[in-house]
């Protein structure tokens, strides 16, 4: 046997740089590069490594490790999961910023390979700079924190334990259906030691994303269902788009003619003017989807994780006699609800479905009622999103402002707040992956970066990232990092001066407005903040506009700007669009001193009734 002596951590980067996939019958590096923030731990290891094979490896620069992991985690998204990313840090704080990204990988199933320093394995120096000491346990570090937010994880303590931990890592972070992150813990000393590893291991590997089918029994009995279904509904979720099965979607909802409702990961996959697309479903929902979703009596339920938002709080879902159908790779996620499952990739389940459906169509009122409803909803959508010359738009004016300013295939990127509550009943999204709105994990702070990771994806189109003040001020380095690479955004910060989107839920459940809005919090003075100055220490190009007209104009120069560009607005913090939607379960206090609460109790008492738990 042919052996090189390397490095362990040479040997992570020449693995990690042979790795290829074959997409469209075009053979590609599976790893576009690693982002890496050095310190003490992994920059005499993993930094010279990475120096090594820089020319078939990129090295990017961030300023924050939760920020360069949630644009890599973006830009695995924004190419189906079949391209991805890695990021490497120090030990300590550096490791433990990327546990947040790690979970919000874990929460969309998105491939996501992280390589965070740790403690010396022979334990010499003990403790070392940023060891976390367990006084009963010396064998954890803080990198223990990865475990239950990782698919797979693995700590290093001898260069050879690399051989099988790669290979591990890489059937996880292909596997459509264990797909997630997958952390290596690399002890710094173990970074630096040489071992004889076989020239075999660094041979050119191309994978491929399997696509496995359905038990034959299964899909009779979901067969069955289906056939005898008066008012059958479709549910897109995101492994519509991973499993690349938005044609196959738009072509079964045709053919059988039964409406398509989407969720926040699934927006996209029919363009929002397709007869048969019903727009965004659940709490964030448009009044046809559920309209439609209260009376379904058969749920198909593509690549979706079913989770709260979707389903109302399972009290969406209102005809006694409904079934639901899982499509789904993930066997955990097919079953869910005592759903009859379809286990196999979408697009395959989805053309032997159509196939054995044959000539049968839902009936034609089934279809017209959601025509109708459709119709009624973009004429509410319409006037929520027109131009205002009001002191202070509301969320929903902005969001009509870019969608008329923007490129038809603009990208729309967004996370946490009110905003992707009001885009995903609003935005209209036009082709596949136009709609990148992180919701699983809702997570604040991962709009700037996750445009970056969605524009290193799709470079020669238009990324608009739009943020609230909340966010904006929780993660803003990306920014910098864009300038940097001399990948242009096109940023919308809305301020409205506090969280507004809890300030409404806080209301909604009977509280008085508290330490949500700046206005409300216990303060010496409001802090003036200057979005626009800021923005320009960052070295983006930026402006202030005070109306829709402004917002409007300034979009369209935007896009003739050779570099980031941040445009603020100040919003409306209590406006938000009330057509569609549908209750959501959050718990109110049972008892209160405060009448408002005790009122909020028992409507909310009521809406608990409603909800369809087991059945």
């Amino acid at each position: 046997m042919k052996t090189i002596r390397l490095t362990m951590a040479q040997a992570v980067a020449r693995f990690l740089s042979v790795q290829k996939i074959e997409i469209d019958n075009k053979v590609e590096p599976i790893f576009a590069g690693v982002w890496a923030i050095f310190g003490h731990g992994n920059v005499s290891g993993m930094g010279e490594a990475l120096y090594q094979v820089q020319d078939k490896l990129p090295t990017y620069r961030a300023h924050n490790e939760q920020g360069m992991a949630h644009a890599a985690i973006a830009f695995a998204k924004s190419k189906q999961r079949q391209r991805m990313m890695a990021c490497t840090t120090s030990i300590g704080p550096g490791a433990t910023n990327m546990v947040t990204a790690a979970a919000l990988a874990h929460v969309n199933r998105l491939p996501l390979l992280l390589l965070p320093g740790d403690v010396f394995a022979n334990r010499h120096p003990d403790p070392v700079l940023q060891q976390i000491e367990n006084f009963s346990d010396g064998t954890i570090s803080a990198n223990d924190c990865f475990k239950p937010v990782s698919r797979y994880f693995d700590r290093i303590t001898r260069p050879e334990q690399i051989i099988p931990a790669l290979n591990r890592a890489m059937n996880v972070l292909t596997d459509p259906a264990d797909c997630g992150p997958v952390t290596l813990s690399l002890c710094q000393d173990t970074q630096a030691e040489a071992y004889d590893y076989p020239e075999s291991f660094f041979e050119e590997k191309i994978w491929y994303i399997r696509r496995p089918t359905v038990d034959a029994k299964e899909l009779e009995i979901a067969l069955s269902a289906l056939k005898v279904a008066k008012k059958p509904l479709i549910i897109a979720g995101g492994g519509v788009h991973y499993s690349k099965a938005c044609d196959a979607l738009r072509s079964f909802a045709e053919r059988h003619k039964i409406p398509v409702t989407e969720t926040q990961a699934g927006k996209s996959a029919l363009p929002h003017d397709h007869p048969m697309n019903m727009g965004a479903i659940g709490v964030t929902g448009t009044s046809a989807a559920n309209k439609l979703a209260e009376e379904a009596d058969i749920i198909l339920a593509v690549g979706t994780r079913l989770q709260d938002f979707t389903t109302g709080s399972w009290a969406l879902f209102k005809n006694p006699d409904r079934r639901f159908i899982g499509i789904n790779v993930q066997n955990f996620d097919a079953t869910k609800h005592r759903s009859l499952p379809l286990i196999g990739d979408a697009l395959s389940t989805l053309q032997q479905l159509s196939t054995k459906l044959e000539s049968w169509q839902a009936p034609d009122e089934w279809a017209t009622l959601g025509h109708n409803a459709h119709q009624s909803w973009l004429n509410d959508a319409s006037k929520v999103t027109a131009s205002t010359p009001d002191l202070y738009p509301s969320d929903a004016q902005v969001i009509g402002a870019v969608q008329r300013s923007s490129p038809k295939d603009s990208i729309v990127v967004c996370a946490a707040g009110g905003l992707p509550g009001e885009l995903h009943k609003l935005w209209q999204a036009s082709a596949p992956g136009s709609y990148h709105v992180e919701y699983g994990y809702s997570c604040m702070g991962y709009e700037i970066a996750g445009g970056l990771g969605v524009k290193l994806a799709n470079p020669d189109q238009e990324v608009i990232v739009m943020v609230g003040d909340g966010s904006y001020l929780m993660m803003n380095s990306e920014i910098a990092t864009s300038v940097l690479l001399g990948q242009r955004l096109t940023i919308v910060v809305l301020d409205n001066r506090g969280y507004g989107c809890i300030n409404r839920l806080q209301r909604g459940t009977g509280n008085p407005s508290f330490n949500n809005l700046l206005e409300h919090t216990n303060h010496q003075s409001l802090p003036d903040i200057d979005f626009k100055a800021h923005a320009e220490s960052l070295g983006a190009i930026a402006s202030k506009v005070s109306t829709i007209d402004e917002l409007e104009a300034a979009l369209e120069q935007a896009q003739n700007k050779d570099k980031t560009t941040v445009i603020v607005i100040d919003t409306d913090p209590l406006a938000s669009t009330e057509a569609g939607g549908h209750w959501w379960d959050v718990a109110v206090p049972e008892i209160s001193s405060d009448k408002n609460v005790n009122s909020a109790r028992e409507n909310y008492e009521t809406a608990l009734k409603q909800q369809r738990i087991g059945d």
